[in-house]
C-alpha cells in the first residue's frame, strides 16, 4: 500500500502541479484559518469544527505541493492518513511532546486533546481539497 501511495502507476502521464499555485493555496487557507479563529471564534461551531477542516484542507494542498506528481487521489490518502495520526499522537502525554504542545507553532500542528468529530473534520478538509483540485484548480490550469 505505501509503495501505491509513493509511485504513480497510471499508464497516463502525469503533469506537474504548479508549485506557485499550491504554494498560495497552501498559505491562504492557513491564512483564513487563522482569520476564522480570530475574528469568528466567538461562534462555538467555527472554533470547533472550521479550524479543523481547513487544518485538513491545508495539509492536503501542502502535500500537493510537495508531491507534485502524486495523483489527486493519492495526496488525499497522504493527507487523510496524515490528520490522523496526527490526531491519534494527541492520545500519547509525555513531559517532552506536551512542551512541544504548549508552545504556539506545536499547538498548531499536534493540538492537544484527541477529539473524534475531528477526524470527521479532516476527511471534510481533505474532501474539499480534492473537489478544489479536481473541479476548480484542474478547470484554471488547462485554460492556461
Amino acid at each position: 500500500m505505501i509503495y501505491i501511495l509513493i509511485h504513480n502507476n497510471s499508464s497516463s502521464p502525469v503533469s506537474l502541479r504548479n508549485r506557485m499555485l499550491y504554494g498560495l493555496l497552501t498559505a491562504g487557507v492557513m491564512l483564513t484559518g487563522f482569520l476564522s479563529r480570530r475574528l469568528l471564534g466567538h461562534h462555538a461551531f467555527i472554533r470547533l469544527y472550521v479550524g479543523d477542516v481547513l487544518w485538513a484542507m491545508m495539509v492536503f494542498f501542502g502535500f500537493a505541493f510537495v508531491f507534485r506528481k502524486w495523483s489527486t487521489w493519492q495526496v488525499a490518502a497522504a493527507a487523510l492518513a496524515f490528520s490522523v495520526c496526527i490526531e491519534i499522537s494527541q492520545l500519547y502525554h509525555a513531559p517532552w511532546i506536551d512542551a512541544i504542545r504548549n508552545m504556539p507553532l506545536g499547538a498548531l500542528i499536534l493540538g492537544f486533546t484527541f477529539v473524534w468529530s475531528d477526524l470527521l473534520c479532516y476527511s471534510v478538509g481533505v474532501g474539499l481539497g480534492l473537489i478544489a483540485e479536481t473541479f476548480v484548480v484542474g478547470r484554471v490550469t488547462k485554460r492556461s
